[in-house]
């Protein structure tokens, strides 16, 4: 299991600081992107992406929350994007998953809080990761979901059942309080905003997240 840092809880205006702060901790940082059409905020876009690129060597995993991804896949790609993410609750994303395909980078669909694994299940073959949101999207800080879980639990067994290649991401209140919950329930990968962003030691509360989520999942 991996921590991903959502950037969305960092300083901006000191952004390479905090992620240097998480950089010998974490593999990833999870950016996400809104443009107050899709969810009711707006957040950062592809010059942040590209500013992240120069300054970081850790995988940009860009979560698209925006009504039309497919006029910005290329953008965010060419910026140093090395995974993207577009919900399910767009329409069918054979189109979006084929052209993330053939630009080279990790392809991701995303489920909101009140969406079934029945709606992603048909595309699990053709993904990298599977996003499952433990809030609706649109604001960080929120506080998390439970019963999303049930649609974590869904996608474990699949994934298990018919060996996919996907990897399980949730993202949405993921704390100290959360985290474990999360972890059973079979997440791969564990957004987390404010529980990092917010520590006076960012590094400190990765690595105890961190070893939250190991000692939930070891008798697994």
């Amino acid at each position: 299991m991996r921590i991903a840092p959502s950037i969305l809880a960092a300083d901006f205006a000191h952004l390479a600081d905090d992620v240097d702060r998480v950089a010998s901790d974490v593999e990833m940082l999870h950016v996400d992107v809104m443009d107050g059409h899709f969810v009711p905020n707006i957040s950062l876009g592809v010059p942040v992406v590209a500013s992240l690129r120069k300054a970081t060597d850790l995988f940009l995993d860009c979560h698209l929350m925006i009504d039309n991804p497919g006029d910005m896949l290329d953008a965010f790609i060419d910026a140093g994007a090395d995974g993207i993410s577009v919900h399910v609750e767009l329409g069918d994303p054979t189109v979006l998953i084929d052209r993330i395909r053939a630009r080279g980078v990790r392809v991701g669909l995303v489920a909101n809080p009140d969406t079934p694994f029945s709606a992603v299940e048909p595309y699990m073959s053709q993904i990298d990761t599977l996003l499952v949101m433990s809030v609706f999207p649109g604001f960080g800080g929120q506080s998390f979901i439970p019963e999303v879980l049930d649609t974590v639990r869904s996608a474990r067994r699949y994934i298990d059942t018919s060996g996919a290649a996907v990897e399980i991401e949730i993202d949405g209140g993921i704390n100290a309080v959360t985290i474990a919950s999360a972890a059973e329930a079979g997440a791969d990968i564990l957004v987390a905003g404010s529980a990092v962003f917010g520590a006076d030691d960012p590094g400190a509360a990765v690595r105890a997240l961190s070893a939250q989520a190991q000692a939930a999942v070891a008798p697994r």
